[in-house]
């Protein structure tokens, strides 16, 4: 099957040479997103910010796949800081309680470390 590429011109999809999403028939897999905002280059402060702007990200990305966050499937949630998991589960709560995704919360250093959590989807255009 043909893919498609979807990019935020995030430094470190060039950096590592990926991309955002990748389109695969009617599935969309969306890295791993943290809570930068990429058009400004600013990293909000507090975990519930940086979840809200990972969301946004998503939100934005799955747009651009002609989908949205009523087609998410699975999300994969990153979180360094065990004590924060509480304010992400709220955000994902906020976004997605009608969707009912399947979901899994790791607690694991990430690779940006002034991220506070990493928001990872996969989307099936309905």
């Amino acid at each position: 099957m043909k893919r498609k590429h979807i990019f935020t011109g995030s430094v470190y999809e060039d950096m590592a040479g990926y991309a955002r999403a990748v389109i695969v028939g009617d599935q969309i897999f969306v890295s791993g997103t943290v809570g930068y905002d990429f058009k400004t280059g600013t990293l909000p402060e507090g975990v519930t910010a940086q979840a809200e702007q990972a969301m946004k990200t998503i939100a934005e990305t799955l747009a651009e796949a002609d989908s949205g966050l009523a087609d998410i499937v699975r999300v994969v949630a990153y979180v360094p800081n065990p004590d924060d998991v509480p304010a992400v589960s709220a955000v994902l709560k906020k976004h997605l309680d009608a969707v009912r995704p399947a979901n899994t919360t790791v607690c694991s250093p990430l690779a940006v470390p002034e991220c506070l959590v990493e928001l990872q989807v996969t989307a099936i255009r309905s």
